[in-house]
């Protein structure tokens, strides 16, 4: 099974453009940060973008930055913007409608329970606490 590294990587750009509103940042930029490919960088933004939490500007002195203030956009806006899908998924199994009604129940309710965890922390504390990390 594959890891999707897309919301780790979207949650650390979106931290990059938090920590300096007011800057565009390019694809090349935040990918140098990253220690990633660029492409990589501009697929997050686009869906980013997509989902109204990033703006971007094309040109020679172009770049993105975030759509509205970090305090406004919660790690649950991310993960919505670059999850494809439910977490969990429930295999088509032969072994009846019963047990496969219960494991869907159970994975709807872990999946908004990490929903609900992830509303309560914006950018903007995620930036400030791992500045006072950085500190110690």
């Amino acid at each position: 099974m594959a890891v999707n590294t897309r919301f780790a990587t979207g949650v650390h750009a979106l931290l990059l453009l938090a920590v300096e509103p007011d800057v565009l940042q390019t694809s090349e930029d935040v990918a140098r940060k990253l220690n990633t490919n660029p492409v990589v960088i501009r697929r997050v933004f686009s869906l980013l973008q997509q989902a109204e939490l990033v703006e971007s500007q094309k040109g020679p002195s172009g770049g993105s930055r975030l759509a509205r203030p970090a305090k406004e956009i919660s790690l649950s806006d991310v993960y919505r913007a670059l999850s494809p899908g439910d977490v969990f998924h429930a295999a088509s199994a032969h072994t009846g409608g019963k047990l496969n009604q219960t494991l869907q129940q159970i994975f709807k309710d872990a999946q908004k329970a990490l929903e609900k965890e992830l509303a309560q922390t914006s950018l903007s504390q995620l930036v400030k606490k791992t500045a006072k990390k950085e500190k110690h």
